[in-house]
């Protein structure tokens, strides 16, 4: 069962489910919103076309076109200039939350960041060692 919710479009309460984050109205308004995108980029003459232009010809709003990327329900892999924006640094990507570049980036850091760490570690395993000193020997 979903949860108890305001819309967050029209701030009626509504039971949220994982088909729908938006109440039954607004649902019903984004479903015509999105029949009317999809009608205009299934033209083989729109196929190409870029979120701004298609925001230009339908009127629909880009934040619902990029929702309908995400959540998978425009596939990208038909529309190949759609898109949104990566998460860290706005380069529009088609799948996750960060573009490849991004990712690269964060795996270094996080690389770095355990080189440091082990290196760390080293250095209090030095300090705690005891040194045995051999009277003999002086």
């Amino acid at each position: 069962m979903g949860d108890l919710r305001n819309c967050p479009i029209c701030n009626s309460i509504f039971v949220k489910t994982n088909l729908r984050d938006v109440c039954e109205s607004c649902y019903k308004v984004e479903q015509k919103n999105f029949d009317k995108v999809y009608n205009f980029i299934r033209k083989r003459e729109n196929r190409k076309a870029t979120i701004l232009e298609i925001v230009e010809a339908t009127e629909v709003e880009d934040e619902l076109i990029m929702k309908w990327i995400r959540n998978g329900k425009l596939r990208v892999s038909d529309f190949p200039n759609l898109g949104y924006p990566c998460d860290k640094c706005g380069t529009l990507i088609q799948k996750g939350s960060i573009c490849s570049d991004c990712s690269t980036g964060l795996k270094k850091d996080l690389l770095k960041v355990e080189e440091e760490k082990r290196r760390i570690q080293e250095l209090r395993k030095r300090d705690k060692a005891t040194y045995l000193f051999d009277d003999k020997a002086r």
